[in-house]
């Protein structure tokens, strides 16, 4: 059945709007949702679910560079519709590609080829490119994790304006570490124009971040790791994302690059409204272990731990499946706080609520069904099947 359009869902239990979880039949037409009715026994349905299945929205992953070996900065449209193809799996219908520190030229080639794809996409049967995440070179040398040292490089509203016309101003989240040179006026220009200054791969203080957030920051990537520790005598970043309580943190809920505790506690912090999930997938997600490439440096991947040679953590094969399952093991969010962490907050976050994250009339058809395991069974992308258990 992949492939097949979908005119109308019958069946499970539907997580409506903020609402919450309710008995409807969803009706869809060019795309999007066309109603919500009461009911059952519709001739015309297409997919009858079963009684205890539940409809939720696709999941939103903000930063994910690459899987089943294709990534980002490989510079190429099949590499982005690899990405697209390979990540419905897991329950994703959206994402933004993350680039890699790395050269201006190469940058730019990738933000042009990233460009291309998003205007020429077909956005039914794969995941939607919603825009880039910018991941560096604006970050500290001091907490860079696995981001290439020769290319990191103070924040320039120059170089990033010619890279964001080459992207097409699709540009929506730019990682940075605010303590660098000439950051908070970085941040306030960017600001401005609707873009996402997340704070990462910084060792900035607590009143470092303090500044950068009355300049207009508003994100933490992937909290806890690449950034200054939470301490009792200077809170640091971490300290700074958990008090600055109308910012969003990413988390990426592996048990590797966070224990299960300081998941746990990370929700405690930001709660429901306060954290995205996040994979930080490299090309190597769905292909096992073997040495990968990420970002122009040589990555092992051993039991789904992906490291450079001196051990530092290399993004991650997590998949955003493995990532909802883990929260819901590692913490007590309930079903309807993992719709907030996975479609709702970054579909706000991104400016695309009027289209994304949700179940409501007029929407973007983009929905998973899971079973009563909470084990994912379908994928559907603006209303044609992207993926089906068994099929």
């Amino acid at each position: 059945m992949n492939g097949l359009s979908i005119q109308v869902i019958e069946g499970g239990n539907v997580f409506v709007g903020e609402i919450g979880f309710q008995k409807k039949q969803i009706h869809i037409h060019n795309g999007k949702i066309s109603a919500l009715t009461d009911g059952a026994g519709n001739q015309k349905a297409t997919i009858k679910l079963e009684e205890e299945d539940v409809v939720l929205p696709g999941r939103i992953d903000g930063h994910i560079h690459g899987a089943a070996g294709f990534d980002v900065m490989d510079g190429t449209q099949g590499a982005i519709e690899g990405i697209a193809t390979a990540i419905v799996k897991e329950g994703t219908t959206s994402f933004l590609p993350t680039t890699m520190t790395s050269s201006s030229d190469r940058i730019a080639q990738v933000l042009q080829n990233l460009n291309d794809y998003i205007h020429s996409q077909k956005r039914t049967g794969k995941a939607e490119v919603i825009g880039i995440h910018l991941e560096g070179p604006f970050i500290s040398p001091e907490k860079m994790g696995a981001q290439n040292p020769e290319h990191i490089q103070k924040p320039d509203l120059d170089t990033f304006m010619a890279w964001n016309e080459k992207a097409g101003s699709t540009i929506k989240v730019v990682t940075m570490a605010p303590e660098l040179e000439g950051a908070l006026a970085f941040i306030r220009a960017i600001t401005d124009q609707q873009i996402i200054a997340s704070i990462g791969h910084s060792n900035a203080t607590y009143d470092q971040v303090q500044a950068a957030y009355k300049a207009g920051a508003k994100q933490f990537t992937h909290l806890y790791n690449a950034m200054r520790p939470l301490h009792h005598r200077e809170p640091g970043v971490v300290g700074a994302a958990y008090l600055h309580t109308s910012t969003i943190a990413e988390l990426i809920a592996d048990g590797l690059h966070s224990a299960p505790e300081m998941v746990n506690l990370a929700f405690r912090m930001k709660g429901k409204e306060g954290l995205m999930l996040i994979t930080d997938a490299m090309r190597a997600k769905c292909l096992g272990n073997g040495t990968y490439d990420l970002g122009g440096q040589q990555v092992n991947v051993l039991d789904g731990k992906a490291t450079l040679e001196d051990g530092t953590l290399a993004g991650s094969v997590l998949t955003m499946q493995e990532a909802f399952t883990n929260m819901k093991n590692f913490t007590d969010a309930t079903l309807e706080d993992l719709v907030y962490i996975t479609s709702i907050n970054p579909a706000k976050q991104y400016n695309l609520y009027d289209r994304k994250g949700s179940i409501d009339i007029g929407k973007d058809a983009d929905l998973i069904v899971l079973d009563k395991k909470g084990e994912l069974k379908m994928t559907i992308c603006r209303g044609v099947i992207a993926y089906q258990r068994g099929c």
